[in-house]
């Protein structure tokens, strides 16, 4: 234990990651900047323990405080009617996605809400968006050509975007990534600033002993991955953050 925390720490080192200022939710709207609330798949198959292939194994401290978060500020979200969509990984049991083993089948209950959130679903408030990628952004890809999320910036003239979930390194980063390109080239307007709520956000772990013995798997330290999310997110300009407050008004 304490030679990962020395690598913990070593990568720190390496690669640190400055925070930006605190993101107090009430300023933002004095100034004009109309909110929404992203959440990438809190549901059972990534967060419930025992739920499924890619579940905790037992509770994990990372993941229930990312789940407290996600659930402190849906209430704040949906109490003011500020808007919100939650992505949800859900796939067809043909259509596997490699390299991962099959997850969050259709119907198996893995690819639901986790319980403390199960009441967004009956929220006029929410958008539930089901995808079957990694990403979010592409995920939300009409046939026709239409994208569902970047119809939802433009009709709730979404100016700051707060992103919450799981996993940090794939899904929140492909998505925070690829909105982050629509952005830059004015697929996504009046988006401003893409924020990732560093507490509110976690990933897997995988330890190096474990993979060790699964042919084929790479290891997937949950600290240190979680690090390297943040700081690939920052790296494509992504605003972290490290405190999310309501604040008031005077």
């Amino acid at each position: 234990m304490g030679s990962e925390a020395r690598m913990i720490d070593e990568l720190k080192a390496e690669m640190p990651l400055e925070h930006d200022d605190d993101l107090v939710l009430l300023n933002e709207v004095e100034y004009g900047r109309k909110l929404g609330l992203v959440f990438v798949d809190i549901l059972n198959g990534f967060c419930t323990a025992g739920a499924g292939n890619l579940a905790p194994t037992a509770p994990n401290t990372q993941i229930s405080t990312m789940l407290g978060e996600a659930e402190k500020f849906a209430k704040v979200f949906c109490e003011r009617k500020w808007p919100v969509m939650v992505f949800l990984d859900s796939h067809h049991p043909n259509k596997p996605e490699h390299p991962y083993p099959p997850h969050c089948i259709i119907g198996s209950g893995e690819e639901d809400l986790v319980p403390a959130l199960r009441w967004l679903e009956n929220d006029p408030n929410v958008t539930i968006r089901r995808k079957d990628c990694m990403d979010g952004f592409i995920g939300s890809i009409e046939k026709d050509g239409t994208n569902k999320f970047a119809d939802w910036i433009k009709t709730n003239e979404i100016k700051v975007l707060l992103v919450i979930g799981i996993c940090t390194d794939i899904c929140v980063l492909d998505f925070v990534c690829s909105t982050l390109s629509a952005r830059n080239i004015g697929l996504v307007p009046p988006l401003e600033d893409v924020v990732v709520y560093s507490k509110g956000c976690a990933t897997f772990n995988f330890p190096v002993d474990v993979a060790r013995n699964i042919k084929g798997s790479l290891a997937h330290p949950q600290e240190m991955m979680h690090h390297i999310g943040l700081c690939m997110a920052k790296s494509r300009g992504a605003k972290i953050v490290q405190n999310v407050s309501l604040g008031s008004l005077p």
